[in-house]
């Protein structure tokens, strides 16, 4: 039994949202438990949990995109069922995810009244054509209600993350949503946007409209929430105000345990060079970029965004072509043409968006864990399936993937777990170099201690490991030694005893700006679809 906690506030205020009992169960695995959530109207309300506690789920239940086994759901008191989208929004609920819901070939104003009702009639109305300019001044006013200047006539394809973001606020209101959920909706924005994303979450709590804010980022919830409700293994734990609660309190009610520590880096003992890159170029991206990585250590790369980090990352791996510049791997020159030359030649790569280049959603666990190695496990042309699942089980046990059984498929797993998942598939390979993009963005706090405990581990097997990361904790905690990129150029290396955030910065910053501003695109060479 979860021991639980209640909330306290002194408020009379009626919930907008009320949810009681909600369950729900996929196959063998019970998503959710009998549980309760409430929401109130002109309030933020954080919804916390480890991943794979339920946290989307019950989005997606509220959205009607699942419907649960068991429960009630009330709004304004009224008991409501929400059996498709379509009914959850004429209810007033509108939900951004974090893979946003927009057709990136169709204008703003398109994308923002895409379900608009105010049709004309007649011989147009069977058209299905729409006012244009009633659509576009309703856009403009609609746009500058969340601080954005975008031209309502420019296509989706062509606007920031940011500004993405801001269309579909956008495009909640046009419906008149009253209940506002945001899934992960800082999880790829710099911290300038994130800022301007809170100021408008805050003008829409002013005008009454409640917001569910999802995040694993506990300063971030501190920052813009009025409540936290908990969730832990398909359960609800709690909730409480956040001013009422401590970070520390809220890691316990979400893990059932105390993180004695976030960053369990030890000592390191590195020896000889195990990669070496010389004056690494790619015309508008990358100039003469060298450096060395050593086995046993951890070398962190640091940069604003936009930098060129990944871009070296890629170049490496072999999915993008570079003009000129050396790579050596154990003091012999090696060609890297491609991602399956990297993997033969003993080099993983972990990329930041692991659902897109990191994984195959809809295959099983096993497959995924076993894909890198599944070419030493063939017999007469036949692949040795006893073996695969031996080796994807090996893994899955050291790294406590969950759920534990080896035929789901990925996509049924939560975010901590797929990242898992994408670490277990190059472990397999026991690889000399190991590159990890982002290792821990989108996962909790839990997972993230999990996932740094592993590196620390692996750098102390002897692997080379090259750690990049936005969150510059994590590279001063995590990084025996750290670069710093900007504008695609290395302009400083730091020791661990010398790095702090401030002279990582003033690093960062020493060329112009225009390094925050975005990176070029990527895609020179298809992402494997085998290693």
């Amino acid at each position: 039994m979860l021991e639980t906690s209640s909330l306290g506030t002194g408020s009379a205020a009626p919930p907008l949202l009320e949810a009681r009992g909600i369950s729900k169960r996929f196959g063998g695995i019970q998503a959710l438990d009998a549980v309760d959530f409430t929401l109130r109207a002109g309030e933020v309300m954080a919804l916390a949990g480890e991943n794979g506690a339920g946290k989307s789920t019950l989005i997606k239940i509220l959205a009607g995109a699942y419907q649960g086994d068991a429960g009630e759901i009330f709004i304004d008191g009224q008991p409501v069922e929400i059996h498709s989208p379509d009914e959850s929004e004429r209810l007033g609920i509108s939900v951004i995810y974090q893979e946003f819901n927009l057709t990136p070939n169709q204008t703003v104003a398109e994308n923002v009244f895409l379900r608009d009702p105010q049709r004309r009639s007649g011989f147009l109305g069977r058209l299905n054509l729409i006012d244009q300019g009633a659509r576009r001044k309703a856009t403009r006013a609609l746009l500058e209600q969340v601080g954005s200047s975008v031209d309502p006539d420019q296509k989706v394809s062509e606007l920031t993350v940011a500004h993405q973001q801001m269309t579909e606020i956008a495009k909640a209101l046009a419906m008149e949503a009253r209940i506002l959920i945001m899934d992960e909706p800082t999880s790829t924005l710099p911290d300038a946007e994130v800022e301007i994303l809170f100021d408008i979450i805050r003008q829409l709590r002013a005008r009454g409209i409640a917001v569910v804010f999802v995040s694993h980022r506990i300063e971030e919830t501190r920052q813009i929430a009025d409540r936290v409700t908990v969730l832990r293994d398909g359960q609800f734990v709690g909730e409480e105000s956040v001013a009422d609660v401590s970070d520390q309190q809220i890691i316990r009610m979400m893990v059932g345990r105390v993180v004695d520590t976030l960053y369990p880096k030890t000592e390191a003992m590195p020896s000889e060079t195990v990669l070496s890159v010389r004056g690494l170029t790619r015309k508008g991206v990358l100039k003469d970029v060298s450096f060395d990585v050593r086995r046993g250590e951890v070398l962190g790369l640091a940069g604003l965004v936009g930098a060129g980090r990944t871009e070296i990352a890629r170049c490496i791996f072999g999915a993008d072509r570079f003009e000129q510049g050396t790579i050596t791997l154990d003091g012999e020159p090696v060609i890297i043409r491609s991602p399956q030359d990297a993997v033969r030649l003993g080099i993983g790569y972990v990329p930041e968006d692991r659902k897109r280049q990191g994984l195959f959603l809809e295959m099983s666990v096993r497959d995924n864990i076993a894909m890198s190695v599944a070419h030493q496990m063939t017999r007469g042309g036949f692949v040795d399936r006893s073996a695969v699942a031996e080796v994807a089980a090996s893994f899955r046990d050291r790294l406590s993937v969950r759920p534990p059984q080896l035929d789901v498929a990925v996509s049924r797993l939560s975010g901590g777990n797929q990242q898992k998942v994408a670490l277990a598939k190059w472990l397999a390979l026991r690889p000399k170099v190991l590159i990890l993009d982002e290792p821990t963005r989108g996962i909790d706090v839990g997972a993230k201690a999990e996932v740094h405990a592993l590196i620390d581990e692996l750098a102390h097997e002897g692997m080379g490991i090259i750690l990049i990361s936005s969150e510059l904790p994590e590279v001063l905690n995590m990084s025996d030694r750290i670069i710093v990129v900007a504008e695609g150029e290395l302009v400083g290396e730091l020791s661990r005893q010398e790095a702090t955030q401030e002279r990582c910065l003033e690093l960062a910053s020493i060329k112009s700006m225009r390094a925050a501003k975005g990176s070029p695109e990527h895609g020179d060479v298809p992402w494997p679809t085998q290693a």
